[in-house]
């Protein structure tokens, strides 16, 4: 899935793109890893069966991301 069918059928609401904005600034996240998140949101509210992505399927995919070591 590129960018244009992220837009298209990943679409967050303001609440979502506040929570994955807040993980871009303090997990330093890329904008592949921003879409990666995306994607495997998308998966986890089909898997819930639904039709929209929500924040709680935001959290439960940035919560799969590996934690980096601060040194």
């Amino acid at each position: 899935m590129g960018p244009k069918e992220l837009r298209l059928y990943a679409a967050l609401d303001e609440a979502g793109e506040t929570l994955l904005g807040a993980a871009v600034r303090q997990m330093g996240l890329s904008a592949r890893a921003y879409h990666r998140v995306l994607k495997l949101a998308r998966t986890i509210a089909d898997l819930a069966g639904e039709e929209r992505i929500t924040t709680t399927h935001v959290a439960e995919a940035l919560q799969y991301r590996p934690r980096v070591a601060e040194a």
